[in-house]
């Protein structure tokens, strides 16, 4: 069996037919798609109207010597039971359902339902990215789950992947701070160390304060910036201890959101700084602009029509997070050898990644043809009035608090829905299911858009939610337990009723969803496609009888390959599955 998706096999049969019908075309890649509807066949092909310009044939007449030329390969026919014509130039095919079977028996086999990429390729996700010394609030909500379920995918179809926390711990936040906890009486080195992060909040704010209202501490501050930038060893202990403070605090939330993530923030580039502006300033990219220097890429400008300024060094000689992402770029193309760079942050700074992208291009840095790059942006997480989630009191939702109501919400759903369970059991499902319902909420709403916040909404047991495709999977395996086995005996599977052909069919397409993802880079699709997955599978437990059933064997093995479809994709999506609902 190919280890290559379906929808790809089907696409390389469709292109080997054009090839042979119109030599005198140079290969263009196909357009292969799953069908919306069923009644139009398992996929179909829309490149027939593509190359009537080219052709200077009417689409239905491309159309049609394409199928004449794929019913004469015997590869594909081994593969389409039906390939046909439809309305202006649609072609139309129907997987074999034994060849379905066939490869659904090797899953069967294996155990595996995603199959790697044959070449391995390094892919960087920067994601999640709290500033030390503050709460992660629900805004980092979105980065985090996005970030770690397009992580996953990748790791599951064989990339290398690694995974960035490109946190906020540098610039003059952090000389503010370090300035205004040397003036604290009693100050010591000791009692920093005992600061909870919402101690290095309070002082925070009470610096911003004093920044912005006495000059003679504006100033102690910017010192401590330049001491901090020079390696000055008391300075550098507190900043030290300011950001394992905070990291401890993330990494309780990381562990509740079952994420793993390596630091590499702002600091880890501040000693090649200096060397990236340089180099921009070489190749002539730097302009001064009121003392700072600046790089100007066509394209880009403001509402007042004046070109918008990427600002590599500041008037007062200072970096930011332009220098800093512009370094970024520059090691993980240089250094880490990315063959793909992934930035998942909110849709607010889609120009300052495209201005970075940009000018790494200009620069040399970014050869597009040898590294790909992208920005994933994501909208709001609204509350019930449509305005940012907040709490009653109207400060922004501490995401660690979100996150406890959930499962207390899930626990609560629980011991109503099943008084019979054990402490344990609540304990352990209101985890499972209350993390899942916030990570699955997010994920199923289109990564563009805003979605409404809601509690309620996100623990039902019915439609496009975590409970319900938890549900789905705890039917499986409840299936084969009264069995009394999760395996099939069989060793040629077989698919007769539809509502087998149809479940089998989409058991298959689990692949091709996962690579599609990979390239979107929406993780809605993997959503929605276990949302109907989990409603074909109802259909066909509905419509096929498996215990006692003369065909048992062939429908426990569907069983079985549906439940590790359903757990896999949920635990691409960071999320686990209970062993009860």
């Amino acid at each position: 069996m190919n280890e290559v998706s379906l929808i790809k096999q089907v696409s390389a049969a469709v292109a080997g037919a054009v090839k042979t019908s119109f030599p005198e075309l140079s290969l263009q890649e196909v357009e292969v798609v799953k069908a919306k509807d069923p009644s139009f066949g398992d996929y179909q092909c829309n490149s027939a109207m593509k190359l009537v310009k080219a052709l200077k044939m009417a689409p239905r007449d491309i159309a049609n010597a394409i199928v004449r030329a794929m019913q004469e390969n015997p590869a594909a026919t081994k593969m389409l039971a039906r390939i046909e014509v439809a309305g202006p130039g649609f072609i139309n095919m129907w997987v074999r359902p034994e060849y379905i079977a066939e490869w659904l028996q090797t899953e069967l086999v294996t155990e595996e339902v995603v199959r790697k990429e044959p070449v391995k390729q390094k892919v960087i996700v920067d994601f999640s990215s709290p500033n030390i010394a503050k709460e992660m609030h629900v805004g980092h909500l979105r980065s985090t789950i996005i970030g770690d379920c397009l992580s996953r995918i990748f790791e599951a179809l064989g990339y290398q992947v690694v995974r960035l926390n490109h946190v906020g711990d540098w610039g003059t936040a952090f000389g503010m701070l370090i300035a205004h906890i040397k003036s604290l009486p009693g100050y010591s080195f000791e009692v920093v160390s005992r600061y909870t992060l919402a101690d290095l909040m309070r002082l925070y704010r009470e610096s911003k304060a004093l920044f912005d209202a006495d000059e003679a501490f504006r100033k102690r501050a910017q010192l401590e910036v330049v001491k901090l930038q020079g390696g000055d060893k008391e300075s550098l202990a507190i900043w030290k201890a300011i950001c394992d403070i905070s990291e401890r605090a993330y990494q309780e939330i990381y562990d509740l959101l079952d994420v793993v993530i390596e630091v590499r923030g702002e600091s880890f580039y501040n000693s090649i700084l200096p060397g990236i502006v340089e180099e921009l300033n070489c190749k002539g990219l730097v302009t001064i602009s009121d003392g700072a220097k600046c790089v100007f890429l066509e394209g880009f400008i403001n509402r007042e029509g004046n070109q918008l300024p990427l600002m590599l060094q500041k008037s007062d000689g200072g970096y930011n997070y332009d220098t800093t992402d512009m370094a970024a770029i520059a090691q993980r193309i240089r250094e880490e050898r990315a063959d793909r760079i992934i930035y998942v942050t909110d849709s607010g700074q889609a120009t300052h990644f495209q201005m970075i992208f940009a000018a790494a291009k200009k620069a040399g840095i970014l050869d597009p043809e040898k590294v790909r790059v992208d920005h994933v942006p994501f909208g709001l997480v609204l509350g019930a009035d449509g305005k940012k989630f907040r709490t009653r009191s109207g400060e922004t939702e501490k995401l660690i608090d979100l996150l406890r109501t959930a499962i207390t919400q899930a626990d609560t759903l629980l011991r109503e829905r099943n008084p019979e369970w054990t402490e344990d059991e609540y304990k352990e499902t209101a985890l499972i299911l209350g993390v899942g319902a916030v990570k699955y909420a997010d994920l199923s709403s289109h990564r563009m858009s805003d979605y409404v916040f809601s509690y309620e909404r996100m623990l039902r047991f019915e439609g496009n939610t975590a409970a319900f495709i938890m549900y789905s999977y705890v039917r499986t395996v409840s299936i084969q337990r009264k069995i009394g086995r999760q395996r099939s005996k069989l060793e040629t599977l077989q698919l007769e009723h539809p509502s087998e052909v149809l479940l089998a069919t989409m058991l298959c397409q689990f692949q091709e969803v996962l690579e599609e993802v990979a390239d979107s880079l929406l993780p809605n699709r993997l959503t929605d496609y276990l949302y109907a997955l989990s409603e074909t599978f109802n259909g066909f437990f509905r419509d096929c009888r498996v215990e006692g059933d003369p065909r048992q064997e062939h429908r426990l093995a569907l069983v079985h390959i549906t439940g590790l479809v359903l757990r896999k994709g949920l635990e691409l999506l960071g999320i686990k599955v209970p062993r009860k609902m």
